[in-house]
């Protein structure tokens, strides 16, 4: 027993951790330094079994070595050339606000557990509802990313369909062939048969093509299905475009049909003086979900469900659990138990908290309206190049584009983006991604970093047009 309390006593001795955690964060500070001034790889690329192979050999010497040769190892999002998936560059403090939650570690299913986190959640995701356009009628929560936030969404739009038409049988869920796929991952998960998603054609700019959308939904009331929701991009994940939300608004108001805004990277924008015009149409939604490890700069994951009706959250997951939740018909806004899957969730409303107090709705303003100007910038600059080619023009801060020959085929073209890509991949200097859009590749770049200036978007474009001719009179294709 002396053992394990000589033990215990070492791993939570307060002298070691402010020893170690002074260490870490001079580690940390360093590389925050250096990455966004661009020095080193945005991502340091390596084969995943020689990779396998480093870890398995490694010998620990210290946590310090240890955190060292993760960052050596790990993709820089912080570093000014990272232009790759749709997560934030966190900011130190949200990272330290991160910290503080797991080492309070308080969940947040009850009160008593996540006492002033779940104050603090409430008074933020009222903010974001106030700006958002809701009245006092609304309501929200947070949960861990995008993907379960959209499932706790469109549950509650279910429960509620159901709660009206508590006979119905074959029910659907109408989106456009551009949605995120956790819409597809969320009706399975809801045991819907597969034609229970109805996919709604998108027009040419990659946005739902509202002059079919009666006609969908007409058929698919014809087979006997039964649209509880509808749907709708703020922006596409794969296009960064954003849906008409007005259109598609008050179309489920007159088919009394939930209306689901899936704004998890563009909801941000609600912040934005210039770009916040772009989200008409997301005041009539009945559910909306903003990511704040996305567009808000902070740490991954952290999502806001937000509900027109806050009310309507509770019916999804009213239940009784006598040793942690009590069955109440009243709404009880302080057990978040009773509005989410989560019980052990993070006190992540203290990121948001943090941020918006020290640095003010300015910041997510600057940062929205930075990335979306960049991304802007880098589209003009595309279009004027005969080597270079859109895909569409952005909506957001996500920009889709090929490497462009006018004697080359599509299948062709195909094989040449790849080629690249894989290259620039390989090399490090830059981290981009490739799509597939209609059957063809095409370059896919997020200007998510505020340090990233216009001569590295320059550079990358350099680089991309280099390689591609390189390769075109090579005629050697990956």
């Amino acid at each position: 027993m002396r053992m394990n309390e000589s033990l215990f006593t070492t791993v939570y001795n307060s002298k070691t951790f402010q020893e170690q955690g002074v260490k870490i964060i001079d580690i940390l500070a360093k590389h925050l330094e250096e990455v966004t001034q661009g020095m080193g790889q945005a991502i340091p690329f390596n084969n995943a079994d020689d990779e396998y192979e480093f870890w398995k050999n490694y010998t620990f010497n210290s946590p310090e070595d240890f955190i060292q040769k993760l960052c050596d190892r790990s993709v820089r999002v912080h570093h000014k050339k990272y232009m790759g998936h749709q997560v934030s560059a966190p900011a130190p403090l949200a990272t330290l606000a991160a910290l503080t939650s797991a080492f309070l570690n308080n969940g947040s299913a009850v009160f008593e557990m996540g006492i002033a986190n779940n104050a603090i959640e409430r008074l933020l995701t009222e903010l974001l509802c106030k700006k958002i356009g809701f009245n006092s009628q609304s309501g929200g929560v947070l949960t861990s990313g995008g993907s379960l936030a959209n499932l706790t969404a469109l549950l509650t739009a279910k429960a509620h369909y159901l709660k009206q038409h508590p006979t119905a049988k074959r029910l659907g869920i109408m989106v456009g062939d551009q949605a995120h796929y956790s819409i597809e991952r969320t009706a399975r998960i809801m045991g819907l048969e597969n034609e229970a998603l109805v996919l709604i054609p998108t027009s040419n700019d990659f946005t739902v093509a509202t002059k079919e959308i009666d006609r969908v939904y007409q058929n698919a009331s014809e087979k006997g299905i039964a649209i509880f929701a509808f749907v709708a991009n703020a922006p596409s994940t794969a296009t960064g475009k954003i849906d008409d939300l007005k259109f598609i608004g008050d179309y489920c108001k007159q088919h009394n049909l939930w209306f689901h805004i899936d704004a998890a990277h563009g909801g941000a924008a609600i912040f934005s003086k210039k770009y916040a015009k772009d989200l008409e149409g997301i005041e009539m939604a009945d559910s909306i979900i903003i990511d704040g490890h996305k567009m808000m700069m902070m740490p991954a994951l952290t999502t806001a469900v937000l509900y027109k009706n806050g009310s309507n959250a509770y019916h999804t997951f009213k239940q009784k659990a006598d040793y942690l939740l009590s069955a109440t018909e009243e709404e009880d806004w302080s057990n978040f138990g009773k509005r989410t899957f989560e019980c052990t969730k993070n006190m992540m409303a203290i990121e948001w908290y943090v941020m918006l107090n020290v640095y003010g709705e300015k910041l997510f303003d600057q940062f929205v309206t930075l990335t979306y100007d960049n991304c802007r910038m880098l589209a003009n600059k595309i279009n004027k190049h005969p080597n270079l080619e859109l895909a569409v023009y952005p909506d957001t801060n996500i920009l889709c584009f090929r490497y462009f020959d006018q004697h080359k085929t599509d299948e062709e073209l195909n094989q040449i983006n790849s080629s690249l890509r894989q290259e620039l991949l390989e090399e490090g200097e830059f981290y981009i991604l490739k799509t597939i859009l209609n059957n063809k590749t095409y370059i896919r770049l997020n200007s998510m970093n505020p340090f990233t200036e216009e001569s590295d978007y320059d550079l990358i474009l350099e680089k991309i047009i280099k390689k591609g001719v390189a390769i075109v009179k090579k005629e050697v294709f990956y």
